[in-house]
């Protein structure tokens, strides 16, 4: 499998539906894609690009996202969204994503993902989750 490089590129495409909308969250939103689903497709496309290229053992974890949600999309329409790496700082790989509607750009992201041993964070999680019942 290929070593990750600058200027690799993958694409996601979601069929938008009733799952996807902002009253998910809140019933007093309007009927439409929600901004959520959307930054949870921008890390599902980073992590599904790492993914291929990880090592055994490894996986990947986000670290930020700063998104912009700039345009409605309504329920039944695809969304693609386009991830592509800028930046690589050891374990800490920089994606630039843009996510578009069947009309429009409908939003930007950066966002920046590590690599991480998974053994090593799981057992930092169960520790955590130790700690909360001898509170």
């Amino acid at each position: 499998m290929e070593a990750f490089h600058i200027g690799m590129c993958r694409e996601l495409v979601v069929q938008t539906g009733p799952e996807h909308t902002a009253q998910f969250f809140y019933r007093n939103l309007p009927r439409v894609f929600a901004t959520p689903f959307l930054a949870g497709l921008m890390e599902r496309v980073c992590a599904e690009l790492m993914d291929e290229r990880l090592q055994p053992g490894e996986q990947s974890v986000g670290g930020f996202l700063q998104l912009k949600h700039t345009a409605p999309t309504p329920l039944g329409m695809n969304v693609t969204v386009t991830a592509r790496l800028t930046a690589i700082d050891g374990p800490k790989l920089t994606f630039a994503l843009e996510a578009r509607d069947e009309v429009e750009k409908i939003g930007e992201a950066l966002h920046e993902r590590y690599i991480i041993k998974a053994e090593k964070f799981n057992a930092r999680v169960a520790a955590k989750a130790g700690q909360r019942h001898e509170a």
